[in-house]
Formats: structure tokens, C-alpha cells, sequence
């Protein structure tokens, strides 16, 4: 290769790893933080066939500390339904998670009280910026042989 393919080569992965870093959300760096208030999509049921029959489903809210050496304290699981109304609390007094420990709240598939598209609002709080926890929604659904299953991540409302 000659001198001139080499110094090419490195301008243009230079250029690539410039443009990566300028990617919202994207960083070499995990991200680290205080708090945060998490918005976590669900689905109580989906429509199938052609009258959009309601295919109910199992919803299980998981928090994942990911930080190997410090806890965090969940302060908030609020339940909404599709108009946006909260239903139920399911955090009422802090829940502390530590390192690298997990928590979840489960509704059951008859539970149809959020909705065609429920959702949760997670708050949590740390005393040092730590790495933001995991929070996502995982679907599961199986009725006469048939299943269904899939996973729907929080996005980040605003930090504290």
C-alpha cells in the first residue's frame, strides 16, 4: 500500500470516528449521571386478524442497575394508560438497588386497565453520577400454541 493509500486510510477513519462522536447518544464514554426520569412504552394487548381482534399480553417492567460499584434509588414507577391518566403507583416508598442488582413489576395479561398503549414514567436518583440503569418493557403473550413476545427500551426524559 502506498504512502499516500495509508495517509487516505487514516483521514477517512478519522473522519468516521469525528462523525460517531457528533451522533446524539453516541460516546466512547458511558454515560454517567445523577438521576433521571424515564419514559418506558408498553402494550397490554396488540390487534390481530382482520376485525383487530385484542391479543392480550403480559407486561414485565424491569430496572437493571448497571453500575458495578454503586447503588441507585428508584423513587418512581407511575402506571399511565394510553390517554395519559396515571392508574396506580407502583413504587410508594424508595426502592434501593444496589450494584448491579435488578427490580420489576409485573401486570398480568387480563390486566387491561392501561389500554392499548399504557406506559410507565420511572424516576430514580443517585448520590453520585453513576451509569445509567437498563429500564425496559418486556411483552409476553401465548394463547393456544401461539406466542408472542418483545422488548421495548425507556428513553430519557430529562436528567436530574
Amino acid at each position: 500500500m502506498s504512502f499516500l493509500n495509508r495517509l487516505l486510510s487514516l483521514v477517512a477513519a478519522g473522519i468516521f470516528c469525528l462523525t460517531l462522536s457528533a451522533v446524539p447518544g453516541w460516546s466512547a464514554e458511558p454515560q454517567r449521571t445523577r438521576g433521571q426520569t424515564v419514559y418506558v412504552p408498553a402494550y397490554s394487548h396488540v390487534f390481530t386478524g382482520p376485525r383487530a381482534n385484542p391479543y392480550n399480553l403480559a407486561i414485565s417492567l424491569t430496572v437493571r442497575n448497571t453500575d458495578p460499584s454503586a447503588g441507585m434509588t428508584v423513587t418512581a414507577i407511575d402506571y399511565h394508560d394510553h390517554n395519559g391518566r396515571l392508574i396506580r403507583r407502583y413504587a410508594p416508598s424508595p426502592l434501593s438497588l444496589a450494584p448491579l442488582a435488578s427490580s420489576y413489576v409485573h401486570l398480568e395479561e387480563k390486566d387491561t386497565s392501561g389500554g392499548f398503549a399504557p406506559k410507565f414514567i420511572v424516576r430514580w436518583e443517585a448520590s453520585r453520577p453513576i451509569s445509567a440503569p437498563l429500564i425496559e418493557a418486556v411483552m409476553i403473550g401465548a394463547t393456544s400454541g401461539q406466542g408472542i413476545s418483545f422488548v421495548s427500551r425507556g428513553q430519557v426524559l430529562q436528567e436530574r
